[in-house]
């Protein structure tokens, strides 16, 4: 009943009031902590971080998996809901902020992928960095900042991506954004200055990244992605004359771009083709060294944005841009007129923690979390066909006829799936939602934003709406 943020009472305090001893408090207090809801705030004391389930959309525990006989029925009233309910949201994929209102649904377990570990945030780090700033900062930090970004950061973010990504730049080059987000809605102001009105864009590739160029008034281009990562054939052929694409770790399969397509696509780009590089996750690796930016291959061919939405949180809304010379000027004016420039005093900060080292000490964290995470997942997933293992923060399962049970999965709708596993009570995305032609259905499953144990239970709870779905087909 208590609201995220409410304070709870002192274990000595409760335990009075409760004629029980500290004892039993202490050990509620304990399990509430490690299930996420709660978390010791200092002299704050135990305040609330995450609302429990309600009895309405919490499922039952069960010792055994639930027959399918079961499952069919538990879920049956998931496709009779009315308009606006979860399962009208995935029947209307169509709509522009599809991702925005799954995202808002309360569910028991979300499994969406694309958020990180948001409970790892590095509170007392950051709340150090801050009073720092603050006790450094000059009356003109206080005012209009520079639009293309606070020099402190742009020198920063230069330093993270030679460390991190092997990009050499100039402060001068960094453009500060917020977010992946507006550097494609910028960019794609650019180029339909320049006449390009055709973009091409991962087919399957993100949903969001392809709204947004939508809005923008382009033409999107699919190319097709394989375990070689985009095909670059595939995108001449499109006759676009510029393209995004997720090369480091593909969203959603994982791909890898293999050395042959990359060479192949800075041939494309020397030749009069933009590459736009979006590096969402590249930071995010466990069973192998990340592999090079295209940016650090050619600057004056390729735009690079990252962000750091999956590495601290998406709430700071901070990114980075650098676009090849020839546009720099452009990309500027078209931030100052966007917005005035990001935050000042947010971006001293983070400045401040890429600094001073506090930054790479919370991505070597997070990355044992994560991996730990991705682990677990896996382990769940025991017959199913999973993608992009190596890196990021969520796996792609498809159903399609590699493990010789086509007739079993050949009707199966991935929408409907995802519509029977919210029912109960486990949100993922559905993989036809990043798709622009058809393709086997399939799951995107995000593992870094929830407690580690609801990790195995949510991919249970799935395996029994996959089970549910395939005995309603059959019937």
């Amino acid at each position: 009943r208590l609201p995220v943020g409410a304070r709870l009472p002192a274990s000595r305090v409760l335990a009075a009031e409760l004629r029980v001893t500290r004892g039993v408090v202490t050990e509620a207090y304990r399990r509430l902590a490690e299930s996420g809801q709660i978390a010791g705030r200092g002299r704050l004391g135990t305040v609330v971080v995450a609302a429990p389930a309600g009895p309405r959309d919490r499922a039952p525990r069960e010792t055994a998996p639930p027959s399918a006989t079961a499952t069919a029925a538990a879920i049956a009233p998931a496709t009779q809901r009315e308009p606006g309910s979860a399962s009208a949201i995935f029947e209307t994929a169509g709509r522009e902020d599809v991702v925005d209102s799954l995202r808002t649904l309360p569910c028991r377990i979300d499994l969406s992928p694309g958020v990180p570990d948001l409970a790892a945030f590095p509170r007392a780090a950051w709340l150090r960095a801050e009073r720092a700033v603050l006790a450094e900062a000059t009356p003109a930090d206080f005012g209009y900042g520079d639009p293309q970004g606070a020099p402190a950061l742009r020198r920063a973010v230069v330093g993270w991506l030679a460390r991190n990504r092997g990009i050499r730049a100039d402060p001068d080059e960094v453009i500060v954004v917020a977010g992946v987000a507006q550097a494609l809605s910028l960019l794609g102001r650019l180029l339909r200055e320049e006449g390009v009105d055709r973009i091409a864009v991962e087919d399957p590739g993100s949903l969001g990244g392809r709204e947004q160029l939508a809005y923008g008034g382009h033409t999107i281009v699919p190319v097709p992605v394989d375990e070689g990562g985009l095909d670059v054939d595939a995108l001449r052929a499109g006759g676009a004359r510029a393209v995004v694409l997720t090369p480091a770790h593909q969203f959603p399969t994982g791909a890898v771009l293999d050395g042959r397509r990359r060479g192949s696509l800075l041939t494309w780009a020397a030749e009069g083709g933009l590459v736009i590089e979006d590096d969402y996750d590249a930071e995010h690796r466990y069973d192998r060294p990340p592999v090079p930016a295209l940016r650090s291959l050619m600057p004056e061919g390729v735009c690079y944005t990252g962000s750091v939405s999956k590495l601290l949180a998406p709430a700071l809304r901070i990114g980075w841009l650098l676009v090849p010379p020839d546009r720099h000027d452009a990309a500027v004016s078209a931030k100052r007129y966007a917005d005035l420039g990001n935050g000042t005093l947010t971006q001293l900060v983070l400045a401040r923690l890429m600094d001073s080292g506090e930054l790479e000490r919370h991505l070597r964290h997070v990355r044992l979390r994560h991996r730990k995470r991705r682990d677990m997942m896996l382990r769940a997933i025991e017959t199913r066909l999973v993608h992009g293992a190596a890196a990021g923060l969520h796996l792609t399962v498809t159903f399609d006829d590699r493990d010789g049970r086509d007739d079993q999965y050949g009707d199966l709708s991935d929408v409907r799936l995802a519509t029977d596993a919210l029912a109960l009570g486990v949100k993922t995305h559905p993989l036809s939602w990043h798709r622009i032609t058809p393709g086997p259905p399939g799951l995107v499953l995000g593992y870094a934003a929830g407690p580690a144990h609801e990790i195995d239970e949510g991919i249970a709870l799935i395996g029994a709406a996959l089970r549910g779905r395939r005995s309603a087909t059959l019937l």
